[in-house]
């Protein structure tokens, strides 16, 4: 028998199991029952794919067993087991579990434990919230012995080899005495192990016997009538799959007849997931053939921007030996994708339209990820357009979808505007901002990361281009107004010349600016340039960029610049390279810019505030 230490963040999880105040200490047995239909599920699928594999798959059912003198309760499975590495992966460690995410935002959040702890699947550890003691037994099928595990929950536990143990896993959990006060039910009465399996795992596709008896109806939620499934069946079966505490938001239902049949149940979440922007996030739904599963997490059939979506596909003609591989080159899955994102995207845009609070409440969680499909789907970008919402300088605290922003366009605009920013203070404070804010035109606060990208790869929305204020020329003037810009810039001209010699290590051109009206410069870039932030996202990610020359636009009708132009009129250039040099700088801040040497823009900002004295 070997003694081990639990990882530290496990220690905290089983800490907060044990001590926690949680409303329902009855979901322990659902997440027991859950995990030994895993085991089943891929006992199956293995004997399938492995012909080698000596295994008795006639009679796969799960038993639990009480023992109300004894003070256990049992939940037994003959599924694939695990072996000695696997024990201590999963149970030892919570590497990939979320968990310490889940202790960090518990910290920040100051929240009760109960508040949070079913939002990231408490799994195995719930067994702590009712036992003083686990003792878990299992074994896989190559494996000639068994493993043994057993823990109080404290911070260690024991791990040994077992010679005669069974195909699958046990769970034996030793009882915490019945308390009323706390909650804690007498879980060895028959009855109560009836009502928590009716409630939470009747859909379980696996027989479930309590003293020889089935206990779960095994009906599949998708190949029933939609008429006899519960709000409440749906939820249980839904926190079944995703490990959400959470009821869904909305219930997507298909039924595809014909040459190629399937079904599918779908749910879209009342809370991102965990790890929906991990790099190793899990993404796709369950793949079952003729109510046979499959594959978990089936990527193939949801692309990576709806990895949110979580839920079922049952397909009737495919093989039960399909591998990845094989899904990534096959006709009906690509058919069965193409239908099942449309479904989904529909399926928000009536959300949109008839659950206005549904919706926001959805696109505040997974609007960012949505978003990512109008770089990689080109077949369906219209269609998310059409469900993407966005604040905008129309309102302070509502968002708008971009049918609403275009219903409120100016008489002859033909450019929906936006700008880019890491926040809304940052886009309203920008100079870039104030030509049109003068003239009342609404402009986009993108500040997603995900904006940078989209915005230069979407080209329009409705007829209307997607036009940035913080690039190229923004034509917002009266004919008026641009024939007195004509005339300004013949007579600034040679100034303008001057100006983009003298500064040609950082800028390519200095011009006068139409988007200005208080500030005295601004940084924009040429239309196809990449923005600021863009640059800065690619550098963080270690590719180093070519540097990239961007345009200086001066206000005419700013002090500080019509005083340079009187300066160099009269032919004083001695001081006037700093003084250009200091408008730069400025006008880089503003955008939030860095400068390529501060100390000396410091320098020349002293000596000039030093010369007013």
């Amino acid at each position: 028998m070997e003694t081990l230490e639990f990882q530290s963040e496990a220690r905290q999880l089983l800490q907060l199991m044990i001590h926690s105040i949680y409303s329902n200490k009855d979901t322990f047995l659902r997440e027991l029952v859950s995990n030994a239909s895993d085991a089943l599920d891929k006992l199956r699928l293995e004997s399938f794919r492995d012909k080698d594999m000596k295994v008795d798959i006639d009679d796969l059912h799960i038993v639990i067993e009480s023992d109300p003198a004894e003070r256990t309760l049992t939940v037994r499975d003959n599924g694939i087991g695990m072996t000695r590495e696997d024990v201590v992966r999963l149970i030892g460690t919570i590497a990939k579990s979320g968990t310490a995410e889940f202790l960090r935002q518990l910290k920040d959040q100051q929240s009760s434990s109960s508040d949070l702890i079913g939002q990231f699947g408490i799994g195995f550890y719930s067994s702590f919230m009712v036992a003083d003691k686990v003792t878990l037994v299992t074994k896989y099928p190559h494996a000639e012995k068994g493993v043994r595990w057993e823990s109080t929950g404290e911070s260690t536990y024991t791990i040994e080899d077992v010679d005669d143990a069974p195909q699958g896993t046990s769970v034996t959990l030793h009882l915490k005495p019945s308390d009323d006060e706390d909650r804690l039910p007498d879980y060895t009465e028959p009855a109560k192990i009836r009502e928590i399996v009716k409630r939470y795992s009747d859909f379980i596709t696996w027989p479930v016997r309590l003293g020889g008896e089935e206990i779960n109806s095994r009906k599949a939620l998708w190949a029933r009538p939609a008429s006899e499934v519960t709000e409440e069946e749906y939820a249980e079966f839904y926190r079944h799959i995703s490990h959400d505490w959470n009821a869904p938001l909305e219930t997507i239902r298909m039924q595809a007849e014909g040459t190629f049949e399937y079904q599918a149940l779908l749910f879209l979440p009342s809370q991102a997931p965990l790890d929906l922007f991990m790099r190793d996030s899990k993404r796709g739904v369950q793949l079952y053939v003729k109510r046979v599963f499959v594959m978990d997490d089936c990527a193939e059939l949801m692309p990576e921007y709806l990895r949110f979506v979580k839920g079922v596909v049952d397909a009737a003609d495919l093989s039960l030996n399909v591998s990845r591989e094989i899904l990534q080159q096959d006709r009906q899955i690509q058919l069965m994708r193409r239908r099942l994102v449309k479904k989904v995207l529909s399926s928000i845009k009536s959300l949109m339209s008839s659950r206005t609070e549904d919706y926001l409440k959805l696109w505040r969680e997974v609007g960012a990820a949505l978003k990512e499909g109008l770089l990689s789907d080109f077949d369906n970008r219209d269609a998310i357009l059409e469900i993407c919402s966005f604040a905008s300088t129309h309102s302070e605290d509502e968002l708008t979808s971009l049918a609403d922003y275009v219903s409120r366009m100016k008489e002859g605009q033909e450019h929906i505007y936006f700008m880019t920013g890491d926040s809304r203070v940052a886009v309203e404070n920008s100079p870039h901002m104030e030509a049109l804010r003068a003239k009342g035109y609404e402009v986009l606060i993108l500040t997603d990361p995900i904006d940078e990208m989209w915005v230069d790869s979407v080209p329009a929305f409705d007829g209307k281009t997607f036009q940035s204020v913080a690039k190229g020329q923004v034509d917002v003037e009266t004919e008026e107004e641009k024939s007195a810009a004509s005339a300004k810039a013949e007579e600034f001209a040679d100034l303008l010349s001057w100006m983009t010699s003298s500064l040609s290590e950082d800028v390519k051109e200095v011009r006068l600016s139409s988007r200005l009206t208080t500030s005295p410069a601004c940084v924009v870039g040429d239309a196809h340039d990449i923005t600021p932030t863009l640059e800065k996202m690619y550098k963080a990610m270690g590719q180093e960029l070519p540097k990239i020359k961007r345009i200086l636009e001066l206000n005419p009708s700013h002090p500080l610049v019509e005083g340079l132009h009187k300066a160099f009129a009269a032919g004083e250039r001695e001081s006037l390279a700093d003084t250009s040099e200091l408008i730069y700088g400025l006008a880089l801040l503003a955008e939030g810019g860095e400068l390529a040497d501060p100390s000396r823009f410091v320098k020349l900002v002293a000596d000039r505030v030093q010369r007013t004295f």
